[in-house]
């Protein structure tokens, strides 16, 4: 990242603490693994834990929106924090199913209110043709605490770490701690926000705005990002099964291989950002991507399916900030009802697992494979409208 002035690191810091905190969410997955082991719970029983997370998005990023209008994007931001901040308090004093269903669901809906109000809160104190990379830098940020919740558990169970008798659950006194201090710091930043022209949207109005083409392409754009990202986390290590007899224990490396360098992409992407213009940049992601595709397609050895893996996880890397951010700005007086509608789209996540399990079954993973071909090819049809 460009140096920053005094004043604008001051505001900058708690926000990037906020960015680690939505990062907070990722740890349904290692959570629910632990929690199904603890309550014999079924495979079916442990999947509602992160299907939660989706369900919320849906129900409340437009809401959010409006909220926004109303008491501003700080106040929601900080309302979000509190939210994640009970739900890390409650599987601290109890490890039953409801008290996890309850965890959980606040977990997602306090992920749901920090991510429609963060990003456009992130607008208000950096120049408008660095947002998207700064919004890369806070996806880095966030994927810090994605990586590091698997390791905090473990050290948990393994009492490599004071666990005071939580052991896995350790994960949750950690994290609750540093929501705690978020909380705390963002509340004493001072951050000038611009008031919304006119009287508050409502619903109706808020969902009107998907009439204008280039929201609506932004909106299909978020959901395809992210059921490519969903896809890849659990396609990737079927297809290494498929097609080269792996185990689940081998081929899960896939996955973790995704994430590295998707978190790699993450980090290059806010340098790269800083002197590229977006729109070339995003046509090298989408690009990488559709490489990777193809090669899914036709390959059958190991290397040349984790090079594959490799491409999707750094094009993927920089395509939600791109696309959020060219909503925000086509639209800056509408900046809050604009952020629900986009953070609605990560219900997508939902909806291509769906369809990409019904290919599989049919015609196996190159099925799955060619649902998320379509997402990059509607990208590559995205890239083709961004101005500049």
């Amino acid at each position: 990242m460009e140096s920053v002035k005094p004043s604008l690191q001051t505001k900058l810091l708690p926000i990037m603490l906020c960015f680690f905190v939505m990062g907070f969410v990722d740890l349904v997955g290692i959570a629910s693994n632990y929690v199904k082991a603890d309550l014999n719970l079924t495979d079916s029983q442990a999947n509602i834990f992160p299907s939660l997370v989706f369900f919320w998005f849906l129900i409340f990023s437009v809401p959010t929106g409006i909220l926004m209008n109303r008491i501003g994007r700080k106040k929601t931001v900080l309302l979000s924090l509190v939210v994640t901040f009970f739900s890390l308090l409650l599987p601290i004093l109890g490890d039953s199913f409801v008290i996890m269903l309850i965890s959980f669901s606040l977990l997602g809906i306090g992920n749901t209110l920090m991510q429609t109000s963060l990003n456009p809160l992130l607008s208000n104190i950096v120049n408008t043709g660095k947002l998207a990379s700064y919004l890369t830098f806070g996806q880095f940020v966030k994927a810090i605490a994605s990586f590091l919740a698997p390791y905090i558990a473990m050290w948990g169970v393994a009492q490599t770490i004071p666990s005071f008798g939580m052991e896995w659950r350790v994960l949750f006194f950690i994290y609750m701690s540093i929501a705690a201090l978020a909380i705390v710091w963002l509340n004493m930043t001072s951050i000038q926000e611009e008031r919304e022209e006119g009287r508050p949207s409502t619903f109706k109005e808020c969902f009107s705005l998907l009439r204008r083409p280039f929201i609506l392409l932004c909106f299909l754009g978020i959901m395809c990002h992210v059921g490519i990202d969903v896809g890849t986390n659990t396609t990737a290590p079927k297809i290494l099964m498929e097609r080269l007899s792996m185990t689940l224990a081998d081929a899960g490396f896939a996955t973790s291989l995704y994430f590295i360098f998707r978190t790699a992409g993450c980090f290059l992407g806010a340098f790269i950002l800083q002197r590229v213009s977006a729109k070339i940049f995003f046509a090298i992601s989408v690009i990488c991507m559709l490489v990777a595709m193809v090669g899914l397609f036709i390959f059958n050895e190991k290397m040349m399916i984790y090079a594959c893996i490799a491409l999707i996880g750094f094009g993927n890397s920089n395509i939600f900030p791109v696309i959020f951010s060219k909503a925000l700005l086509s639209m800056p007086q509408k900046k809050n009802e604009i952020s629900g509608l986009m953070i609605m789209g990560l219900f997508g996540g939902t909806i291509f697992p769906i369809a990409m399990g019904m290919a599989s079954d049919a015609v196996g993973q190159s099925g799955a494979v060619a649902v998320m071909t379509v997402g990059v090819i509607y990208l590559f049809f995205y890239m083709l409208k961004i101005k500049h």
